[in-house]
């Protein structure tokens, strides 16, 4: 029976789905982060290598209790879908799908499909028959935006916009919610500073100081810029923040965030995701072009379908506050969805494709 794969590399988790060429799925199993720009292509697939083992246990007969050895037996598995965050150059594709060739024994070509995450989010566009353009928006512990056209019901990309990662921003993501929030109880700090008042410490900004295991509003920024452990470091009697890189303690604070926004309607909460959310949109709105480009690779919303994943834009709330901000600049999209498992998605949507193939 011919399995198909789908992998899901983010960088939070790794999500791998096989199913036969019936849409069944047959195994899953999640790993760890797999965001190929953060990784050394050794780390990355290591992390991919142990989710595909596992998630193939219950794939063969007799189903195993250990992992399976990579590479699989041949002509077990017919074809693979990769979607990859981090992989946003033509040289890093093709370091990334001679790794994954050699992993699965599969050749380079069609019965192997590696590309940026988002396309696994463009499978929608095969229920919105009417619509041939699409946008995907991750937003997760990252963000990008990136917009496909169906030719002849093959998904040709047109751009992108963001995907630059922690340091310059993921506008709209947890590392953006979280350096946001941040900036924002500074900004509420430093007010108080100038007009001489107390800051009041709501129940969200306590829980911001005591993610960094203080107790004022300026010592965050020592906690923030602790330098990073020391990957051999077994050291264990720090603060909790000093146990993680730099980068975590900002997409950590998102769920802070949200449950103060969502939960208990805290305003400066609500403030800082209305703020990520716009950031976010004005990388969508990048990808429709102004209101007279006529360029070929932009198109109108109006006629368009938009397709979110990741953690971020699985809050409809926040998926909403996105959604409002594109319509304030005149983009109301003509159907809106949200993949909540793009591996499995992927995974049946490429059994489908190889099983109504023209041979």
């Amino acid at each position: 029976m011919p399995l198909y794969l789908c992998a899901d590399c983010g960088g939070s988790k790794t999500s791998v789905v096989i199913c036969d060429e019936h849409g069944t799925v047959l195994g899953r199993a999640f790993g760890g982060p797999s965001n190929f720009a953060y990784l050394s292509v050794e780390a990355f697939t290591s992390a991919v290598s142990l989710t595909i083992s596992d998630a193939l246990k219950t794939c063969i007969t007799p189903p195993s209790v250990d992992p399976v050895s990579l590479p699989p037996i041949p002509g077990l598995i017919e074809a693979a879908w990769f979607g990859v965050s981090g992989v946003d150059s033509d040289s890093a594709l093709s370091t990334i799908t001679k790794v994954l060739s050699s992993l699965l024994a599969l050749p380079v070509g069609p019965k192997l499909l590696v590309g940026n995450d988002t396309q696994l989010l463009a499978a929608p566009l095969r229920i919105h028959l009417e619509l041939s353009s699409v946008v995907t928006v991750v937003a997760g512990t990252g963000s990008i935006a990136v917009s496909f056209e169906s030719v002849n019901g093959e998904l040709k990309e047109l751009g992108r916009a963001g995907g630059w990662g922690w340091i310059l921003g993921d506008a709209g993501g947890g590392f953006h919610v979280g350096q946001e929030a941040v900036r924002q109880v500074l900004r509420e700090g430093d007010k108080a500073s100038v007009t001489a008042s107390p800051l009041f410490h709501s129940p969200f900004i306590t829980s911001i100081l005591n993610a960094f295991s203080v107790t004022e509003v300026p010592e965050i920024l020592s906690a923030l810029y602790v330098a990073d452990p020391h990957p051999s470091s077994a050291r264990v009697d720090g603060p909790p923040h000093t146990q993680i890189p730099r980068e975590k303690r900002l997409s950590s604070l998102a769920p802070l965030v949200f449950k103060a926004a969502f939960d208990d309607s805290d305003p400066l909460a609500l403030n800082i995701l209305r703020t990520a959310a716009e950031a976010i949109a004005s990388e969508i709105a990048l990808l429709l072009g102004e209101r007279n480009d006529v360029s070929t690779k932009v198109f109108k919303a109006q006629s368009s379908l938009i397709s979110f994943g990741g953690s971020l834009a699985g809050v409809p709330a926040y998926r909403q506050f996105i959604l409002d901000a594109l319509a304030n600049w005149g983009h109301i999209f003509a159907a809106v969805e949200f993949v909540d498992d793009a591996a499995t998605v992927g995974a049946k949507g490429l059994a489908t494709s190889f099983k109504t193939a023209i041979p």
